[in-house]
């Protein structure tokens, strides 16, 4: 990883990627990125806490269903960006992402479209860390001692990121750079909660 130096009184640059392409297997026939929670789709919510918290730009990656996914996200400030690769896993959507961000861009807060239980003020607490830390290196979210997404990276990292293959997100990163990495204590569970079946809807549901 090679350092990255912010310049002092720069304001921070992070942009939030929601994850937005898989083939919810586990939920079909029903895709479960379009699942009304409190009456919005779930990918719709989460992209909304996404910009809610500040990060801009806010990029949602499509992939399967891509269509009614975008439908899902009309009328928001979010840029839309299509992984025809989606099949090959997890990593393709995220290095799509990182290619639509701009140049400039600090850190990118990875976001999955199936954890509708997050806060934005759960993403605010991680870009302050990130802040604190001068841009630099790897804050994930903790609560009680576990770990949980979204992860925020910090830029010098985006080059690792872009090597990532199969169906897997930049997890592995976080295990390499353990000396770059900031626990950050979140105040919910929310940081938990993903979505694959119907019982996992169902009970995120009852919560809510």
């Amino acid at each position: 990883m090679s350092a990255r130096v912010h310049p002092v009184g720069k304001p921070l640059k992070v942009a939030g990627l929601v994850l937005a392409a898989g083939r919810s297997s586990r939920m079909a026939p029903r895709n479960k990125l379009l699942e009304p929670i409190d009456g919005m789709p779930m990918v719709r919510r989460v992209a909304m806490t996404a910009l809610a918290s500040g990060a801009r730009p806010v990029i949602a990656v499509t992939g399967f269903d891509a269509a009614r996914v975008a439908d899902a996200l009309r009328g928001l400030e979010v840029t839309i960006v299509h992984n025809p690769s989606y099949e090959e896993g997890l990593s393709m959507s995220l290095r799509a992402g990182l290619r639509a961000l701009p140049p400039d861009t600090d850190g990118a807060l990875i976001c999955l479209g199936d954890m509708p239980a997050i806060k934005s003020g759960d993403l605010k607490t991680l870009m302050t860390a990130f802040a604190a830390r001068g841009g630099a290196g790897i804050c994930v979210p903790v609560r009680h001692g576990r770990q949980g997404k979204p992860v925020l990276f910090g830029a010098a990292l985006f080059s690792e990121m872009m090597g990532i293959g199969g169906d897997v997100g930049a997890k592995q990163l976080i295990a390499r750079y353990q000396e770059c990495v900031t626990e950050v204590e979140m105040a919910s569970d929310g940081i938990f909660a993903d979505i694959d079946t119907p019982q996992d809807l169902a009970r995120l549901k009852m919560k809510l």
